[in-house]
């Protein structure tokens, strides 16, 4: 029987759907090469191999599609990313909440859930600016109908709505070069390689994708800079700081004992989802050391940045929820 992870099968089905074969100047064979192989060798079920093959496939098909846009309209490489605020902290620490209120406001672009979803249009239809709504729209809305149905655990633990902002952790997961595959599937090899890699490409595409909904947005919408959100965010602020040098962190702070629990569940959700069997003790001792390495991390970047104290707002969870316009205002006071 073949690999259904076969990197080279995956691309190959990626070309076949979408008709294209540039990938674009940024690596990601290697990454992808890690993790199909860490994906054969997982313990899945007949529907976890479904559902991961083709969020690989979808990744790739994105990839193809959004660097065609690029091709034909290389102006897209040109826009520029100015002074985004970026929220970061543990899940569950508010970090939803701070960037939808931020994103209310329309002086802030966000990206939306359809839009991560699917970051890029079809090439063969109308360009979307010119329907009187986004066809992307009716499709995610669609795919959130059926989520909250089929898995609606999952969605309660961690809602995605089509036109809510949402956290833009799906780009670095199309460089495949995330954390996201750990959360869904025991994949202790591509988990141990992801401790040694320099996430500097996976950032790179970030900020291309980010450029690329700018330049979609510049007829629906005028807004002076982004509101980016995710609590992948919180072990590579360095990374994220190299594409984003005049960005401003909106750090949320909440008791661990009160968000690793709440984390570990949401994963253990998801790798029910694609196994069998699920050890959630195992589950829940690697988010409790995932969680540590990444504080560890983000505590040693912001200690570096201690001579920059306008780099930061830090907010308390609590506070964000007994007063969430109030800490918003702090917000907006230290980015002027």
């Amino acid at each position: 029987m073949a690999d259904p992870f076969d990197a080279a099968a995956l691309k190959a089905a990626a070309v076949l759907k979408e008709g294209l074969d540039d990938w674009g100047p940024l690596p990601f064979d290697g990454p992808l090469d890690v993790l199909t192989d860490s994906y054969a060798a997982a313990d899945l079920n007949d529907i976890g191999v479904h559902i991961l093959r083709s969020g690989l496939v979808h990744s790739l098909r994105m990839r193809l599609r959004a660097q065609e846009w690029i091709r034909r309209h290389p102006e897209i490489a040109q826009e520029r990313i100015v002074a985004p605020v970026v929220v970061v902290g543990m899940m569950r620490s508010g970090t939803t909440l701070l960037q939808r209120l931020i994103a209310a406001d329309d002086r802030f672009h966000c990206a939306y859930g359809w839009e991560v979803v699917e970051v890029a249009p079809r090439l063969d239809g109308p360009w979307p600016a010119a329907a009187a709504e986004d066809p992307r729209i009716a499709i995610s809305e669609k795919r959130e109908a059926v989520s909250r149905e089929l898995a609606p655990e999952l969605f309660a633990i961690h809602p995605m709505y089509a036109r809510e902002a949402e956290e833009e952790i799906v780009f670095l997961a199309d460089a495949f070069l995330s954390h996201v595959p750990e959360s869904g599937a025991h994949l202790p090899a591509y988990r141990s390689w992801l401790d040694t890699q320099d996430f500097a490409p996976a950032y790179a595409y970030l900020h291309r994708m980010v450029q690329f909904l700018q330049w979609q947005k510049q007829h629906a919408r005028t807004a002076e800079r982004w509101v980016l959100k995710s609590p992948a965010h919180l072990g590579y602020l360095d990374a994220l700081r190299a594409q984003f040098p005049d960005l401003h962190i909106v750090h949320m702070h909440r008791d661990p004992r009160d968000t690793i629990a709440s984390g570990a569940s949401l994963n253990a959700t998801l790798h029910a989802m694609h196994a069998d069997r699920v050890d959630r003790h195992r589950v829940g001792a690697e988010w409790l050391e995932r969680m540590g390495w990444t504080n560890d991390r983000a505590m040693a970047a912001r200690a570096r940045w201690a001579d920059e104290p306008a780099r930061c707002t830090d907010i308390e969870f609590a506070d964000a929820v007994a007063d969430p316009i109030g800490q918003v205002s702090r917000v907006y006071d230290a980015i002027g």
